[in-house]
C-alpha cells in the first residue's frame, strides 16, 4: 500500500525544513531558499501565519536571503517573523531577540550602523535579562555589536558596552 504524505502533511513540513536547514548549513542557499519556500506554503496554510513553525520558517528564509546579499528580501521576511513573534511570544523570547540581531546584522551590512547599533543594543539587552552576561548568544550579541560600534567609531558605545562586558574582543562570532 502506498502512502502519499503531500505538501500539508505536518511530517512532510518537518522534513522539508530539516533539509532546509542542512542546506543552508551546507551553504546551498539557492537549494536552501526553494525548500523553505515550499515549507512556508504549507505551514502557512496548515498552521496559519502567526504560527511558531511558521515564523520560523520566514527567520530562516530571511537568513538564506541575507547570505545571498538580498538585503532587502532578508529584511522583508525578518520583519514579518519579528511582527509575529513579538504579536505571539513577546518581545524577549529567544526567536524574538535572535530575530532582531538578524536584522541588525543585515543593518550593519547596508551600512546602516545607527540603525544597526540600536538593534544590536536592544538584542544584547534582551538576551543579558533572560540569559546573563555568560552564554553564548548573548556573547556572540555582544562581538557582533562591538564590530558595529567600531565600524561607526562610536568610542562612547564601546567604552559603555567594554564596561558590562570586558572581554568582549575575545568573543567568537
Amino acid at each position: 500500500m502506498k502512502v502519499s504524505l503531500g505538501e500539508e502533511n505536518a511530517v512532510t513540513l518537518e522534513t522539508l525544513d530539516t533539509l532546509g536547514n542542512k542546506l543552508q548549513e551546507n551553504g546551498e542557499y539557492e537549494e536552501a531558499k526553494e525548500v523553505y519556500e515550499r515549507c512556508l506554503v504549507g505551514r502557512k496554510k496548515v498552521l496559519g501565519e502567526d504560527h511558531k513553525k511558521t515564523l520560523d520558517t520566514l527567520n530562516n528564509l530571511g537568513t538564506v536571503y541575507r547570505r545571498l546579499g538580498n538585503y532587502e528580501k532578508a529584511l522583508k521576511y525578518y520583519e514579518r517573523a519579528l511582527k509575529g513573534y513579538e504579536r505571539q511570544l513577546g518581545t524577549t523570547r529567544p526567536s524574538t531577540l535572535d530575530t532582531v540581531m538578524n536584522i541588525a546584522i543585515v543593518y550593519k551590512n547596508l551600512k546602516d550602523c545607527g540603525k544597526a547599533e540600536e538593534l544590536y543594543q536592544r538584542a544584547l539587552e534582551g538576551y543579558e535579562a533572560q540569559f546573563g552576561k555568560d552564554i553564548d548568544d548573548t556573547m556572540r550579541c555582544a562581538e557582533n555589536y562591538r564590530t558595529c560600534l567600531e565600524a561607526s567609531g562610536n568610542s562612547a558605545g564601546m567604552a559603555e558596552l567594554k564596561k558590562l562586558h570586558p572581554n568582549v574582543e575575545s568573543y567568537d562570532t
